[in-house]
Parts: C-alpha cells; sequence; structure tokens
C-alpha cells in the first residue's frame, strides 16, 4: 500500500511585501510523480524549497518522511535526492572526483560507475565538470541526485538543454525508478514532460494554488473554465494548459524598426 512521503497543508511564505505562496495543500504517495507547474514567479521554486528545508514557512504544515525538513534537513535529506536546474561545482573538479564525493556523503551509495554509463557520461568522467555542455551538466546533476538510493526525487527543469532522444530515454528510466516505489515532485515548464510523467498536477498562479489533482481532473478543470466553442476533445496538456494560463505580450517589431 503506498504511504504518504510529502504533506503540505495551508502553506504560506512571503518575502517582504511579497506573497510568494498562499495557502498550497497537497500530498505526494510514494511510486507518485506530482508536476508542479505555472509562469515564472508562481511560486513554483518558493514551495519545493520549503519541502525541501531551504525556507522555513510563515506558517502552514509540511511533513516529509513524517518529519518538518526545516528543523530536521539532515534526516530527510538521507532519504531525499535533489536535482536542481543550476548547479556550480568547484572550477577544477573533474566528473569522477564529484562522483566520489557524493558516494561518500550515503552508507550504501549507488553504483556511480554504473550509473555514469547509463547517463552516457562514462567517457567524461576525467574531464573537468566545467568544461561539459549544458546537457552534460544536466545529466550529471539527475546522476548526483540518485547517488543515496531516494524514496523522494526532487526535480527541477528535469530535461532542460537534453536532446530529444535523451529526453525520451529520461523519462523512460525516471518511469522505471517510480515503479520501484520512489516518489517525485517535478517542477516543469514542459507540458509535454508532464504529460508523459505526471500522476498529478499543482497549478500555481501568483502564489496562489488553483489546481491539484489527477491529469483527467485538470482537463475537466479546464472545460468548465472556458467557453464551449473553444472547446476540443483530446487537446494536449500543452494547450489545455494555454487556454488558462494569463496571457503575456509578445514580442513586436515596433521597438526595433
Amino acid at each position: 500500500m503506498s504511504q504518504v512521503i510529502v504533506e503540505v497543508e495551508n502553506l504560506n511564505l512571503s518575502y517582504k511585501n511579497l506573497h510568494a505562496v498562499q495557502n498550497v495543500s497537497f500530498s505526494v504517495k510514494s511510486g507518485e510523480i506530482l508536476a508542479v507547474i505555472g509562469q515564472n514567479g508562481s511560486g513554483k521554486t518558493s514551495t519545493v524549497e520549503c519541502i525541501e528545508g531551504l525556507r522555513k514557512p510563515d506558517s502552514g504544515l509540511i511533513q516529509v518522511f513524517r518529519k518538518d525538513p526545516w528543523l530536521h534537513r539532515s534526516e530527510v535529506y538521507k532519504e531525499m535526492g535533489v536535482q536542481l536546474q543550476e548547479v556550480e561545482y568547484p572550477s577544477k573538479i573533474k566528473v569522477e572526483e564529484q562522483c566520489k564525493l557524493f558516494a561518500s556523503f550515503y552508507e550504501r551509495p549507488a553504483d556511480w560507475n554504473l550509473l555514469l554509463t547509463q547517463m552516457g557520461l562514462d567517457k567524461k568522467r576525467k574531464c573537468l565538470i566545467h568544461k561539459l555542455s549544458g546537457g552534460e551538466k544536466q545529466r550529471l546533476s539527475i546522476l548526483l541526485s540518485l547517488m543515496g538510493r531516494p524514496k523522494l526525487l526532487v526535480l527541477d527543469e528535469l530535461t532542460t538543454g537534453l536532446d530529444p532522444e535523451v529526453r525520451q530515454n529520461m523519462w523512460i528510466s525516471f518511469e522505471n525508478i517510480r515503479k520501484n516505489g520512489v516518489a517525485m515532485i517535478m517542477v516543469s515548464h514542459y507540458l509535454d514532460e508532464v504529460e508523459a510523467l505526471a500522476d498529478k498536477i499543482l497549478y500555481l498562479e501568483k502564489g496562489k494554488q488553483l489546481f491539484f489533482g489527477t491529469q483527467q481532473e485538470f482537463r475537466e478543470y479546464v472545460k468548465n473554465r472556458v467557453s464551449k466553442d473553444k472547446w476540443e476533445e483530446n487537446l494536449s496538456l500543452e494547450k489545455l494548459y494555454l487556454m488558462i494560463v494569463p496571457k503575456t505580450t509578445g514580442l513586436t517589431m515596433e521597438g526595433i524598426l
């Protein structure tokens, strides 16, 4: 039976006068993938940083493995893997040195040599990390997040910078990882990725939670908010999202010509 890995109730977080997160509530069970979506500035990163124990909420309840991640971050991190979109590595460290360093943090680390091969980085083991391409750094970041054999993975823009074939292979890999009971929270702007992987969706707008539920429930949510003449069956998740997300002003030529 699936157990609740992450539970969030009425989460609130402000930066001075900015209400970054307002009354957000959701849960993630073992073997479940939650996608957090919304425009830039919607509160996605702030919400995830509270789960990671990097920020202390103003109010609300957060439990990760039944512990408060702000008070018990070191204990929570023993079973949590975090993949970040942007990571700063020491300038002179090589790929295999970074892998060995991360492996030393855990009593029973994953086989990083095998992971290097599976991530297509085996030939880069002697390479300085700062000389890797953007996509290679992304794959290394994912590899390091798996080093502790986590029961919860937090993924920020999982496949940014990866070519289409590698993206597809990455989706298959994470689908297999999920089947072993690992829970995942993924922040993504790629709605095809969300559609391929997510069991549930958390949709935020300007810090407020507008939706939490399954993909089918999200479809019904959108259907109830658009006029009948605009509705079509079997729309992709990206097209559904674009039907309700606040419109932004596109680039015009007036300021260029």
